[in-house]
């Protein structure tokens, strides 16, 4: 992922996210949800309402979409595990894609964020994992139109009295894969700085006192300091310009009819939908009503 938050979807989403790169490094595992005969397609919990068979590619696995990702990501995937997701707002979104492929059923992978921006992962259709489009990600995986806007939160110990004029002279990380990690080495530059493998020790590191801020999407950290029962805070958000958009192997043929699927989602208002449904109850709050910080 390319995590910098700051919830707002592209064209007809109203919140506003902030990602720079998420990318959690949790591997294997997989789920596969059954569509259901007769009137319409179920995968999971959500809601379908597109037209079956509106789109056509040619799946990696016949029948099945078969989509990739990286747990935990409360609000997009909700779940920790492959297996036990069944719904959020980009689980939603690859059903709705694939109900418009006419594939009966829809396989997730968990894999490691860093394997997936580098082009490393083999056998899936797409993935859809908060990832942010950069020039050196798009030399090695093919991306599809953006979906999503995004800019990077900052995540403190609630309380901490981390602000835009002292945050520089504090112990700041990111993590590895992630968008935040340029941001926080080439741009924010704090005076300490540090770079954990995968978002749970970076989550742990905050709470434990090993580091000051996190910096990562702000609709995700958002979401953990909820998930914290609020020992944690966002008490600001840096916008970077990022949008998430899904990856496609590099050459896959199918890429224009999900891009075809991706633009029908986002006129119709269905992402907005999702959004509303699952991203706002899981960050406990608007993450437009994050307070942008200036770099200084």
């Amino acid at each position: 992922m390319a995590f910098t938050r700051t919830l707002s979807i592209t064209g007809a989403i109203a919140l506003a996210a902030s990602l720079a790169a998420c990318g959690s490094s949790s591997s294997g595992g997989g789920s596969s949800a059954a569509a259901s005969g007769g009137g319409g397609a179920k995968y999971g919990n959500c809601k379908i309402t597109s037209k079956a068979n509106s789109i056509k590619i040619k799946p990696a696995v016949a029948g099945t979409l078969t989509v990739e990702t990286t747990l935990p990501a409360q609000g997009w995937w909700n779940g920790t595990t492959a297996d036990s997701i069944k719904d959020g707002y980009e689980y939603c979104m690859a059903a709705e894609l694939a109900n418009m492929a006419g594939l009966k059923k829809l396989s997730i992978k968990a894999v490691s964020f860093d394997q997936l921006v580098a082009g490393h992962t083999a056998n899936f259709d797409l993935a859809l994992a908060e990832i942010s489009i950069t020039p050196e990600r798009a030399k090695v995986v093919d991306f599809s139109k953006p979906y999503f806007d995004s800019n990077i939160g900052v995540l403190t110990k609630k309380g901490a009295g981390i602000t835009a004029d002292n945050i520089k002279g504090k112990r700041c990380a990111a993590y590895s894969g992630t968008t935040s990690v340029d941001f926080l080495k080439n741009k924010l530059k704090c005076k300490s700085q540090k770079v954990y493998p995968d978002s749970q020790t970076l989550y742990q590191g905050v709470l434990s006192g090993q580091t000051d801020v996190a910096l990562l999407d702000t609709a995700i950290v958002l979401a953990e300091a909820k998930q914290t029962g609020n020992k944690l805070e966002v008490p600001g958000q840096y916008k970077t310009g990022e949008k998430y958009g899904a990856i496609y192997p590099k050459g896959s043929a199918n890429e224009t009819e999900l891009d075809k699927g991706i633009t029908t989602l986002l006129n119709d208002g269905t992402l907005k939908t999702l959004s509303k449904d699952y991203l706002g109850p899981a960050f406990g709050g608007d993450p437009s009503s994050v307070p942008v910080w200036a770099v200084k």
